[in-house]
């Protein structure tokens, strides 16, 4: 079985600063993945699917996305073995 790491993001959404937990099989994580996720996180369940970035989007696309939707100043910390 992989190991996980559990990954914690911290950014801004809408000017607020937040956290988020991530458990993932990566020991790495780029602030396009995390921005991905956390685009998820917040827009998934929206009506309007358009919004999220395609499975071929590059990661500089996901990140402007991500700030033209109020996500920013994403930081991850090291992951940490579960």
């Amino acid at each position: 079985m992989a190991e996980v790491y559990t990954h914690l993001i911290a950014y801004l959404f809408k000017g607020q600063q937040r956290e988020q937990s991530l458990e993932l099989t990566d020991a790495m994580l780029p602030d396009h993945v995390a921005a991905l996720h956390l685009l998820q996180l917040h827009f998934g369940d929206a009506e309007n699917s358009l919004i999220m970035p395609t499975a071929d989007s590059a990661p500089d696309e996901i990140m402007q996305q991500a700030l033209l939707l109020g996500i920013s100043n994403i930081r991850s910390k090291p992951a940490a073995p579960v």
